[in-house]
């Protein structure tokens, strides 16, 4: 299966299904979230056979209208992407704050080592 469903199935409760891959529509609502590959860790084995699992990392965005709402919402994320029971889940690291003038949106990004 397909790594990009089971993110939107983990965290769309947390922002009415507005989970994106890479960025947001254009004039989408806060809050929302996006998500986008930045690397993983490869399986290779020295015979001809092919791995049951494969992983990546994965960094997600929440972004929000508040410093306040942007953290909370990195909270849940977390704790979401820690007990998604479809992905096996290690947080990478610490999150990090984040903010973009054009919209005036405060957000966070976090990495996550996930298997599935």
């Amino acid at each position: 299966m397909s790594l990009e469903p089971q993110i939107f199935d983990a965290l769309k409760h947390l922002v009415a299904d507005q989970v994106y891959p890479d960025i947001g529509p254009d004039g989408v609502q806060p809050p929302y979230i996006t998500y986008q590959q930045v690397g993983g860790d490869a399986v290779n084995y020295t015979e001809a056979a092919l791995p049951g699992k494969r992983n990546a990392r994965i960094q997600v965005n929440v972004w929000a209208a508040t410093r306040l709402a942007a953290s909370d919402l990195a909270d849940q994320v977390e704790d979401a992407m820690r007990l998604t029971e479809a992905l096996q889940t290690t947080v990478v690291g610490s999150r990090v704050s984040d903010y973009e003038p054009a919209t005036k949106l405060r957000g966070t990004r976090q990495d996550f080592s996930v298997w599935y």
